[in-house]
């Protein structure tokens, strides 16, 4: 063996073992941070809504509210975007700042429903969530192929949603809200082994590699969350 030959063995040699260090690393970094994110966004939901005062500004307010909506909307595609050139600091704090413009216009919740409601489902949400994301990781299907499907399926729940807000058919608002719970299940399943895929190809738990394990936490929180309100819709329906 060359001496060439024998340099790139020991190379792919300690690559190999940077990424058997690496790959467990970073997948805890994604849910690490999305546990955050969710307990950032449940922590100002409630201060919020303890706040009569503050939830009046955001809801009688047009200008604020729909700014903020904004505001989440472009920090997704800022965050989505420019992942590469952004630092990871930076891409972590417009994360933070995500979960606390979220958590504000999520704050409705604890006035909509009841508390009990609120836990039940949530605990429900994680169960499922939890299921399906170790199934995402876990299974040796390809759901490359069911991915485009789901989200044309959720392009299709947006526009029925806009509709609706115009009939105001309850009806329909049931069946959107479970076609919403099937579609953020299946996402789940699809987000999860996509990370699990992206992840397992870096070298080491560098900085490039652990935004890309922040930009999967970004899109798991969203399926987490989107599952959360549908079901919340579907359980707390008594409670409007």
């Amino acid at each position: 063996m060359e001496y060439n030959d024998f340099t790139r063995v020991i190379s792919d040699k300690e690559r190999g073992l940077d990424m058997q260090v690496a790959f467990p690393a970073l997948m805890k970094k994604v849910y690490l941070w999305m546990t955050l994110a969710l307990a950032i966004t449940g922590i100002t939901a409630y201060m919020v809504a303890a706040s009569p005062g503050l939830m009046m500004s955001i809801y009688t307010n047009p200008i604020l509210f729909w700014g903020m909506i904004i505001g989440e909307f472009a920090i997704v595609i800022l965050v989505s975007a420019r992942i590469n050139r952004l630092s990871l600091m930076s891409a972590t704090i417009w994360f933070a700042v995500y979960s606390v413009l979220n958590g504000a216009l999520l704050s409705f919740i604890f006035v909509a429903y009841a508390q009990t409601t609120i836990t039940e489902v949530f605990f429900i949400t994680a169960g499922t969530f939890a299921a399906m994301a170790f199934i995402g990781s876990t299974t040796k299907r390809d759901l490359t192929k069911f991915g485009g499907i789901l989200l044309m399926a959720l392009i299709g729940i947006v526009i029925a949603s806009i509709v609706n807000l115009f009939v105001g058919n309850n009806t329909f608002d049931l069946i959107i809200s479970y076609a919403g719970v099937l579609i953020f299940v299946g996402l789940t399943a699809w987000d999860a082994q996509q990370i699990k895929q992206t992840l397992a190809l870096a070298p080491a738990a560098d900085e490039g590699a652990q935004k890309i394990a922040l930009l999967g936490a970004l899109n798991l929180y969203l399926d987490f969350i989107n599952l959360f309100l549908y079901l919340l819709r579907i359980f707390g329906r008594n409670d409007n």
